[in-house]
């Protein structure tokens, strides 16, 4: 039987939405095996003089537990 885990992350860009949420998967595959999904949640942005600056995309990862 096979069980999967899901945890909420916020990825963060200078570029865009897309790269915040590939950031968050790379990062967390930096220490989670196993990642088999990714829901994006939602994408927000910080803004500084009108001008977007930092892209955030708060995701959920999915990744299977093995047995040990």
């Amino acid at each position: 039987m096979t069980v999967v885990k899901v945890t909420e992350l916020v990825g963060i860009s200078n570029t865009s939405w897309e790269d915040a949420a590939r950031n968050a998967v790379r990062d967390a595959s930096k220490t989670i095996d196993n990642i088999t999904g990714v829901e994006i949640i939602k994408v927000t942005a910080k803004v500084k003089d009108s001008e977007l600056i930092e892209y955030r995309a708060d995701v959920k990862i999915a990744f299977g537990l093995t047995d040990r």
